[in-house]
């Protein structure tokens, strides 16, 4: 028995659509949010999102991997420049910064 309506119509869109397009929209969706969480100061949620498209750059091809390689970096270089440098560690206890050994 086939089923009829609005769930056999979802299935069907489903089937036909293409992965490598879904892909690169779903890039180019997370690439925009990423943006907006960066310029809000939401530095774990940019993240997030740059670790997702560092995952998905490998599986596009074509334009839209270039691009989303140009997006990537972009965002890469803006998150870089926004988070803060890590407190230099100091020596541990007793040393001077020497060689213990002299």
């Amino acid at each position: 028995m086939k089923a009829d309506g609005p769930q056999e119509d979802f299935a069907e869109q489903l089937a036909a659509l293409d992965l490598g397009l879904l892909l690169a929209s779903t890039a180019s969706t997370i690439a925009s949010l990423a943006y907006t969480k960066l310029d809000r100061g939401d530095l774990a949620q940019a993240k997030l999102g740059i670790d997702a498209l560092v995952a998905l750059h490998p599986l596009l091809e074509g334009d839209a991997k270039r691009d989303l390689g140009a997006a990537l970096t972009s965002l890469q270089v803006a998150y870089a420049s926004r988070v803060p440098a890590p407190q230099a560690e100091p020596d541990g206890p007793g040393t001077s910064g020497s060689d213990p050994t002299m």
